[in-house]
């Protein structure tokens, strides 16, 4: 095996045995939603249980850290993700806004109470 080969047979694998799987099911489900009406009993139960997901990936990120966020105060993150939303609010919704304001937020406070 050439050293291109051996250096990119990791990508390879990675595509394959990743993305490519999952990119089926996600054409699949384009198939089938296409038709669904936004307000039927499907789509709202498949959006509950979506953010409720979302939710509790978040509160785990803020209340059960792993990592270098561990070291951040409990009280910074809830802090920064209590900005971010509120930023999020007032800058007429914007993600970018939203989450800039939260970064900004945590890397402060980060670098005042870690040390």
């Amino acid at each position: 095996m050439t050293s291109i080969g051996s250096e990119l047979w990791p990508y390879v694998v990675l595509v394959v045995a990743g993305f490519l799987p999952n990119e089926v099911w996600r054409i699949v489900g384009l198939a089938v939603g296409r038709g669904l009406d936004e307000e039927s009993e499907v789509v709202i139960v498949a959006r509950a249980v979506a953010i409720a997901i979302l939710a509790g990936v978040v509160a785990k990120l803020i209340l059960f850290p792993s990592g270098a966020l561990a070291m951040v105060p409990v009280m910074v993150r809830v802090a920064a993700a209590t900005g971010g939303f509120l930023v999020y609010w007032f800058a007429r919704r914007s993600v970018f806004a939203g989450v800039a304001a939260a970064e900004l937020i945590i890397l402060a406070g980060a670098g005042f109470f870690v040390r």
